[in-house]
């Protein structure tokens, strides 16, 4: 008996233990199975790929409480609708969507509400993945499809959440309806996939066009959104897999209203790429002795207009004229505080062999006295040395015969530099060193099925061009002095042989340079010499040779 009642005090002792734990975790027990499954669909009203569909409301049911996530980017509407419907509950729990659509829709057109992966489990998130929902206002639903890839023309990779768009080609269309209409149909490549597939489409002709929608309203715009297209038109249906490579259309230039930002310096921000330009203050009562410099900011797109005499004035206009822009600008003066003499080295410390010391200023320089400049090694001994004025970037170069592991002193004795205002420098010291040559690595390119010219770079994994060569006459090229590390190699087709990259323009069809990378990344040590082939791709077989 005495044991009977230990045994219920036991089992009790367990049976209260359980309970409290399940009370103070309600959540899925711990070590019990992870839910990988996607939710369910238990019923659509109306019901998916209707047709001759006339309501104003869609419910789409589950069978488990489901989250909407990141609709805005994931949602993708074809054709986009011009309002945007009303979609609840969003970023909480439910076991159903509602759409109310506020649009009159026209008869005779497939709808398609993509959604991405933006449906998604309460509890683990699994997503039920690129979930559909498709109906028709006429008596059929379209069902030919178009497919491709989106590359960028410029980088390895192309951006993620890539609209591609069609435009009916029909009586009422334009070059300029991607400026002012939206598509007749649309898909998105996502975050992670930069194929894409436009599902139920009408049999048809179309202008297919790629583009990174900043502005979410499917309408170009070419100070902020990259675009790419197909050249000429498509027809649907066809057996092809197309190709769109994105790029940022170059601005044509075009001077902005300046600004004053100094006591005798006036901002004038442009867009586009900088040309040769005249600026002139049109007043008849400009001092005699009036001078101005045109230098550009190192680090925006904007010119600084510095001019002397000061003299006091509310207001001016100023004739800005280009290669390609014409235009009058008013500005209003302002009191700042004046700028001073400010001479610094551009880079100090180590420097690498392709690298020139160079000296830049607060305001603009006018001469340098070289007599009064000294550059010596290690050993005192004096090192010969060029100057040269770049006037646009306000720099004074020092090509220097560079030696490995060597280090170097400048002194300017004072009144070595005279500035546009007649300011002139005290006592400057610098001192700048190279590295040993063992400390950097070489390498040969020979490049493969190119045609010269051709602009050869090799980029690190940010993009950033680190070195650049230009292969004129043989598709050989030599690096030499590199900082160790890890590279892409690059070519660019310079078809016009202007020694730079140039984008494409949608309105003049043009389409940006063919650039093509390197499958593999090189790794460049230290004291080594390498190399390497670079076969340049067929793009209509994009399978390359083994190296």
């Amino acid at each position: 008996m005495h044991q009977k009642i230990k045994l219920k005090k036991l089992l009790f002792i367990i049976a209260a233990a359980l309970i409290l734990s399940n009370c103070a975790n309600r959540g899925r027990p711990e070590g019990g199975p992870k839910d990988f499954d996607p939710p369910v669909i238990v019923s659509s009203s109306p019901e998916n790929y209707s047709t001759n569909f006339d309501a104003t409301e869609i419910k789409i049911t589950f069978d488990e409480f489901i989250k909407v996530k990141d609709l805005q980017k994931q949602l993708i509407i074809s054709p986009p609708l011009k309002y945007d419907p009303d979609i609840t509950p969003l970023g909480t729990a439910s076991k159903f969507i509602r759409i109310r659509i506020k649009d009159t829709l026209p008869p005779n057109t497939t709808y398609a509400f993509n959604f991405g992966n933006s449906i998604v489990d309460n509890n683990e998130e699994n997503p039920f993945p690129y979930f559909r929902y498709v109906f028709s206002t006429g008596q059929t639903i379209d069902s030919l499809s178009v497919q491709g890839v989106v590359l960028d023309a410029l980088e390895r990779k192309a951006d993620a959440y890539v609209s591609v768009m069609l435009y009916e080609a029909d009586s009422t269309y334009s070059d300029s309806i991607v400026y002012k209409s939206r598509p007749r149909y649309i898909t998105n490549t996502l975050d992670s996939i930069k194929i894409f597939s436009i599902d139920n489409v009408k049999a048809g002709t179309y202008k297919m066009v790629a583009m990174k929608d900043n502005n979410s309203n499917y309408l170009f715009d070419p100070e902020r959104d990259k675009i790419g297209f197909v050249e000429g038109f498509i027809e649907v249906p066809k057996d092809t897999l197309y190709q769109i490579k994105l790029f940022q259309e170059e601005l044509p230039f075009e001077m902005e209203r300046p600004k004053q930002i100094g006591r005798t310096r006036i901002l004038f921000p442009y867009k586009g790429e900088l040309e040769p330009m005249q600026i002139e203050m049109l007043s008849d009562s400009l001092p005699d002795d009036f001078e101005y410099r045109l230098v550009k900011e190192p680090d925006t797109d904007s010119i600084n207009y510095w001019y002397k005499p000061e003299f006091k004035r509310d207001s001016t206009l100023f004739r800005v004229v280009s290669q390609t822009f014409q235009d009058t600008l008013k500005h209003r003066f302002r009191v700042i505080d004046k700028d001073t003499m400010n001479v610094k080295a551009l880079v100090s410390g180590r420097i690498d062999f392709d690298e020139v010391f160079t000296i830049e200023n607060a305001t603009p320089f006018k001469s340098i006295d070289k007599s009064l400049i000294q550059i010596i090694d290690r050993d005192s001994a004096e090192v010969d040395f060029d100057v040269r004025l770049d006037t646009l970037m306000n720099r004074y170069e020092f090509p220097v015969k560079l030696k490995e592991s060597e280090g170097y002193a400048v002194l300017m004795l004072p009144g070595a530099i005279e500035d546009f205002y007649g300011n002139k420098s005290d006592t400057l010291r610098f001192s700048f060193a190279t590295k040993a040559k063992s400390d950097f690595g070489n390498m040969r390119v020979i490049v493969h099925n190119g045609q010269v010219p051709m602009i050869v770079e090799l980029v690190n994994e940010a993009g950033d061009v680190k070195y650049r060569r230009f292969a004129k006459i043989s598709s050989i090229v030599d690096f030499t002095d590199i900082i160790p590390g890890n590279y892409y190699i690059r070519a660019i087709f310079d078809s016009n042989n202007n020694s730079k990259w140039d984008s494409g323009n949608f309105l003049t069809k043009q389409q940006p340079e063919r650039i093509s990378y390197d499958s593999k990344m090189q790794e460049v040590k230290a004291n080594f010499e390498y190399v390497t082939d670079f076969y340049l791709l067929d793009e209509t077989n994009p399978d390359p040779p083994e190296n």
